[in-house]
């Protein structure tokens, strides 16, 4: 059965690197600087998990808006760089990802915590259901290709992992060497810190949406996990770790101390924030060995503030 399988996902992975040329991986690893410091063995894994969830997930543009091969590549990387040392099954679920041109209202009712039946008419970003889709904004994925620790992807498929066990409440499926009382432990402390430092009117080391719920903050923390983990180490050393354990990743060491924090992307030690320009070089020699020439509405629903203008 094994290599029955893993003739199938051979397969699969050969027919789909056809529907995707050298320059449309090209223009988008290039504008995902996220992605800098992966070795060559992390870079061609990410590829095929890319592939993969194309393949499983539809993107489905609505409002006129054009989807091209590099915008499916784009989404895709960001989507499965958390689930890198997971597997595409962590995603299994789900089926769809829809995508406006710019900032959306879902118009969507929900029931409020007094019992109102309400219409959510705030703009968002990006939006994740329990038992449905991911709902992004093209304007806002691209605003998120800085490391600044926005990143509107990234956001709403952790809530997507947040929601394996049920809702979006800040604790994902644990893998078997953590502990469940030392996650509660770290991620309340930080937690309650931030929603205290934005209760007092102070500078949040983290973006101040996270104070929202314990699932916003899982988000959120992890945006800055992948982004500027620099940050986040050293704002919530515990968070960092957990996340570390959790994702199986450790992204402090792949992107560098600096890691382009928020007013010092001037420094990064990966060249900056900027478009990449090219694949790099061990991607590239990847693409010629395979042949690549071709605040809570509702329980189920957890959204993404906009970033861009409106």
């Amino acid at each position: 059965m094994g290599r029955l399988s893993d003739w199938w996902r051979l397969r699969t992975l050969a027919r789909e690197r056809q529907c995707y040329a050298p320059a449309d991986w090209a223009a988008a690893w290039g504008a995902l600087p996220l992605l800098a410091g992966l070795n060559p063995d992390q870079s061609a894994r990410l590829i095929d998990l890319a592939l993969l969830f194309l393949r499983d997930k539809r993107i489905e543009p609505v409002q006129g808006l054009v989807l091209t091969a590099a915008m499916r590549l784009t989404i895709a990387l960001q989507a499965c760089l958390p689930i890198l040392e997971l597997g595409l099954d962590w995603y299994r679920g789900w089926y769809a990802v829809i995508l406006y041109p710019d900032a959306f209202i879902p118009g969507h009712e929900y029931t409020d915590a007094d019992g109102m039946v309400r219409v959510d008419d705030r703009v968002k970003g990006g939006e994740a259901w329990e038992r449905g889709p991911v709902i992004l904004s093209w304007a806002d994925v691209v605003a998120g290709c800085e490391l600044d620790g926005y990143n509107v992807v990234v956001h709403e498929l952790a809530h997507k992992l947040d929601m394996r066990n049920g809702g979006a409440n800040g604790c994902p499926p644990l893998h078997g060497d953590m502990s469940s009382e030392a996650w509660s432990r770290d991620w309340s402390a930080a937690f309650a810190d931030l929603g205290r430092r934005v209760d007092a009117g102070e500078e949040t080391p983290l973006d101040p949406y996270g104070a929202e719920s314990p699932g916003e903050f899982f988000a959120v923390a992890s945006e800055a996990f992948f982004e500027i983990p620099g940050l986040l180490h050293d704002a919530y050393p515990a968070v960092y770790v957990q996340l570390q354990a959790f994702y199986r990743q450790d992204p402090l060491a792949r992107l560098g101390a600096g890691a382009c924090v928020p007013g010092a992307l001037s420094s990064c030690p990966h060249g900056g924030c900027g478009n990449l320009g090219t694949l790099p070089q061990t991607m590239a020699k990847y693409v010629g060995e395979v042949g690549l020439d071709r605040q809570q509405p509702r329980p189920d629903i957890h959204d993404r503030s906009v970033r861009h203008p409106i």
